[in-house]
């Protein structure tokens, strides 16, 4: 098993996980943006601290405080500011909990949240707040987990989200993907997982060596929100778990200031498409607390979405939805009215 207190020992990714910046000055110094930014940033980061690895961070634009791909790692002071409407657990995760670190929430699904690490802190995640010290389903080796899982015949897929899944060691996927192979009734396995995208070197022998042992089909669920965010490296890295069999798609989350542009969205699409992932979902925002000012309104985001529709083809458009709290499935969000907004 590697250990990661031994820099020796560590895997390239590992090695980059751990130089991520995780100091709000560093990182407005890393990109020579103005010391103006630091007090602001300082206090946001108490909240909800910043992590930005090596990887991600050679993609922002140095010196541009509006770069979309800045935008969502930076720490801002209006996070502190009033947000009526928002709150720590916007889409009801808590109430959905049926085991430890086992939401359920749609019919045939599980989702585990199996770490409270990330690669990357995006400002606007809706998980933010998330009390992942007792909320973990790897803190036991998987044994509640799974046995929900087992116990339930219904249950055919099991999502791996967190935090994100792909920052646990290649030891401890191994050993999930193992339990999970023992139980006949899961047909698929599903990664949601920004890791690809920031780090590309996680996408290595090892990762496939133990995606290799999934009966299960296997899906990934990657986070990329703006082209920019798509280098060469990214593209390696998909075009890897492709040949290993695994199907790629793409949610995206809809942004004030990053990606509410058409001509950045179709951008997107195109981009992801030709490094073999399939636009999935366009989200509304999760109206999470500190993080208004990414928010978008519901009618000029259908508005958005006509403009890529009459561009692009049908399998290139992302379905525009919302995750509501107590819902059966994610709420599409209709063209004009009936969506309900975060601001």
């Amino acid at each position: 098993m590697i250990h990661r207190t031994d820099p020796a020992r560590q895997a390239p990714w590992q090695a980059e996980l751990a130089a991520a910046i995780r100091d709000p000055e560093a990182l407005i110094r890393a990109l020579g943006l103005p010391e103006g930014l630091c007090a602001a940033a300082r206090i946001a980061h108490g909240r909800f601290p910043v992590r930005v690895p090596p990887a991600y961070l050679a993609r922002i634009r140095p010196g541009d405080p509006r770069d979309p791909l800045l935008r969502q790692v930076l720490p801002l002071d209006c996070e502190q500011a009033d947000q009526p409407g928002f709150s720590k657990d916007p889409v009801g995760d808590l109430a959905a909990q049926v085991a430890p670190g086992v939401l359920r929430k749609y019919e045939g699904r599980v989702l585990l949240t199996a770490t409270g690490a990330c690669a990357v802190h995006c400002r606007y995640c809706f998980r933010r707040h998330f009390p992942y010290a007792q909320s973990q389903a790897a803190r036991d080796r998987w044994q509640a987990a799974s046995a929900h899982i087992a116990a339930d015949r219904s249950i055919r897929e099991v999502i791996l989200s967190g935090g994100d899944p792909l920052t646990l060691s290649d030891d401890r996927l191994a050993d999930l993907m193992h339990t999970l192979r023992g139980i006949p009734h899961i047909e698929r396995v599903r990664f949601h997982t920004r890791v690809p995208v920031v780090i590309p070197s996680r996408v290595d022998e090892g990762l496939l060596g133990w995606l290799d042992q999934a009966r299960a089909a296997v899906v990934m669920v990657l986070h990329i929100n703006h082209p920019q965010e798509i280098d060469e490296a990214v593209i390696s890295a998909c075009a890897r778990l492709k040949v290993a069999g695994v199907t790629l798609l793409n949610q995206a989350v809809l942004l004030a200031g990053v990606n509410d542009d058409a001509d950045v969205l179709a951008a997107l699409s195109e981009r992801a498409f030709a490094a073999g992932v399939l636009p999935y979902y366009l989200h509304m925002l999760d109206c999470v607390e500190g993080a208004r000012h990414f928010a978008v309104d519901a009618a000029r985001a259908a508005g958005l979405l006509e403009v890529v529709r009459a561009r692009l083809p049908g399998y290139l458009v992302p379905r525009l939805v919302r995750e509501q709290a107590g819902a059966p499935a994610k709420v599409p969000v209709p063209a004009v009215g009936a969506a309900i907004d975060c601001r």
